[in-house]
């Protein structure tokens, strides 16, 4: 009979213990850029995270948030001590690039799927033995960068002076549209760069106005990507001024004011959503993300970049219940399968475009997640379908 009852008991632990863990919360880990001199891209980011679900198929969701300052070895720190100490299943993050590309040995090291909220398309290309546990959610480079070089074969631009920020992003985007513009037949006659923490470019500025090109490209992010702008204004640059998706929030118009009055750039169609004809197939999803943004923050506190981290939440929402069926949350088998499962997300619509990823495409976005924007009277305005 003692052993009886000691058999039950035994048995009953082990079924309460199997009952905890069927249970297990799904930890999310996230690193964003709230402060330095990303915040204006990161503070939207962070608001967001407040707007995702805390339950999905029937699981628990904890989201981590922590600020790595715009900062890339606070972006590492920041991945280590969610995997680590946390004990996440998945990390979102960070806002910039040069963020993004040093979390990946982290990851891939510690086998934990990562959704980016960073540019550059070598975040996730090539699928490697390191980058198959590295997703996105924002449109890559060359996809915009292609949208910039039609736009000024359009305008009949012959010539282009780049300016860009002088890390990852920069030469990304440098790499990227010296691709774009040769297609098109245009030819880049200057190439500078500056850093996001600069206060003057004035040396920078001389040298391509010296160039005399048709138009200037701006491969910078947030706020900073004001500072070259304006010094070209004020030496009397006439030509047409074109900014990367990297500057698509208000605080961009606000800091720029009239210095950024008539730039165009490409864009999610989330940033002008209301303004999108009936038939494009991402304005009722992306107004759904704008309408709960609004709805906390209030109208017209909308941004494209926390856009991302909705988009990195539908994409999540998505994959986990099929993650659920392999394996239970807190185990390296579970992170495996949400990886897999990331790998089949497919029609998902979020803020930006419709999301169909792949074994070889850990972004799955194409020309529906871009659109031509002008800026005029301070506000955006929605040109043309890409």
């Amino acid at each position: 009979m003692k052993l009886k009852n000691k058999t039950l008991a035994v048995l009953g632990a082990a079924l309460a213990a199997a009952a905890t863990l069927a249970h297990a919360d799904v930890n999310v880990g996230v690193t964003l850029s709230a402060t330095g001199p990303a915040a204006s891209l990161g503070i939207p980011e962070k608001n967001t995270i407040s707007l995702l679900p805390t339950q999905i198929a029937g699981q628990k969701i904890n989201y981590i948030v922590l600020d790595d300052a715009s900062d890339t070895t606070q972006a590492v720190a920041n991945t280590r001590k969610l995997i680590t100490e946390n004990k996440v299943d998945i990390v979102i993050g960070s806002t910039v690039t040069p963020n993004a590309l040093a979390m990946i040995d982290v990851a891939a090291e510690a086998q934990v799927p990562v959704i980016s909220l960073a540019a550059s398309s070598k975040i996730v290309d090539p699928v490697d033995a390191r980058r198959r546990w590295i997703f996105k959610t924002p449109q890559n480079d060359i996809m915009m960068a292609l949208a910039i070089a039609a736009s000024m074969a359009d305008h009949k631009i012959k010539t282009v002076g780049y300016i860009g920020f002088s890390d990852a992003y920069g030469e990304g985007w440098y790499q990227e549209f010296s691709k774009a513009a040769g297609v098109k037949g245009i030819t880049i006659v200057a190439n500078e760069r500056y850093a996001r923490t600069d206060t003057s470019v004035t040396g920078q500025v001389l040298k391509l106005v010296a160039a005399k090109p048709d138009a200037i490209l701006i491969g910078a992010s947030g706020t900073p990507a004001v500072l070259p702008q304006r010094a070209l204004k004020e030496r009397g640059y006439a030509g047409l001024y074109y900014q990367t998706h990297g500057v698509a929030n208000n605080d961009f118009l606000r800091v720029g004011g009239k210095d950024v009055e008539g730039t165009l750039l490409p864009a999610g169609p989330v940033l002008v959503a209301t303004q999108l004809p009936a038939s494009n197939p991402v304005k009722k999803s992306a107004l759904e993300y704008i309408n709960a943004y609004e709805g906390a923050y209030g109208k017209g506190s909308v941004s494209t970049f926390g856009g991302h981290v909705w988009d990195a939440g539908k994409v999540f929402a998505a994959a986990l219940p099929v993650a659920l069926k392999s394996a239970q949350p807190g185990t390296p088998q579970f992170r495996a399968a949400l990886r897999d499962a990331l790998e089949h997300v497919h029609d998902v619509a979020g803020a930006h475009g419709i999301f169909n990823m792949s074994a070889t495409d850990h972004l799955g976005l194409d020309q529906r997640a871009r659109v031509m924007v002008k800026i005029e009277n301070g506000a955006w305005k929605y040109q043309s379908d890409l």
